[in-house]
C-alpha cells in the first residue's frame, strides 16, 4: 500500500530565512470531493499544466495512506467545479532537503505552513529547520480539507 509520512509546521509568511531557500513557487487549486479523513478525495490543479486526483486513508499519527493519479487538467478543471465551495488556493514553494511552504491564499491570507515527507522510520523526521514553528501533524484545523469550509485557525 503506497504511503506518505510527513510532518507539518507553521511558519512566518514573511520569515526572510524560509524566503531565501526558495527554488520554485507553483500555485495549487485543489478541491475535496469527500473531506472525510477517513476517505479524503482530492483534485490538485498544478499552474494549469498538471493535475492529480489523490485517495488518503485515514492518518496513523505522521503516516497514512495515499494514492495519487494524474488525470487530463480539462478533466481536473470540471471536477473542481463538483468541489463547490471545497477548493482553495495556495502557492508552494520548494526549498532543499525536500522542505515545501505553503503559503494560502484569501480567504487564508497570511496561514503558511511548512511540510516535509520522508521514507523511513515514521519516529525519525528530518531535522526540522529554524524557521519551522509549531508542529502541526494532524491538527485538523490546518488540514486543506478542513481550510476548504473554515476559517484559519
Amino acid at each position: 500500500m503506497p504511503t506518505e509520512t510527513e510532518r507539518k509546521y507553521l511558519v512566518s509568511a514573511d520569515d526572510p530565512r524560509w524566503r531565501a531557500e526558495v527554488r520554485e513557487t507553483r500555485t495549487l487549486r485543489q478541491g475535496y470531493l469527500s473531506p472525510d479523513p477517513a476517505c479524503e478525495i482530492r483534485i490538485r490543479v498544478i499552474d494549469d499544466t498538471a493535475a492529480y486526483l489523490t485517495v488518503k486513508g485515514p492518518r496513523d499519527g505522521p503516516t497514512r495512506a495515499e494514492y495519487e493519479y494524474p488525470v487530463p487538467v480539462a478533466d481536473a478543471l470540471e471536477l473542481l467545479g463538483l468541489c463547490g465551495p471545497r477548493v482553495l488556493v495556495k502557492h508552494r514553494h520548494t526549498l532543499p532537503d525536500d522542505w515545501i511552504v505553503d503559503e494560502y491564499a484569501p480567504p487564508h491570507a497570511g496561514l503558511a505552513v511548512a511540510e516535509i515527507e520522508w521514507q523511513g522510520n515514521p519516529a525519525t523526521p528530518p531535522p526540522r529547520p529554524p524557521w519551522a514553528g509549531e508542529d502541526i501533524t494532524g491538527d485538523r484545523a490546518y488540514s486543506n480539507a478542513t481550510l476548504t469550509t473554515s476559517p484559519s485557525p
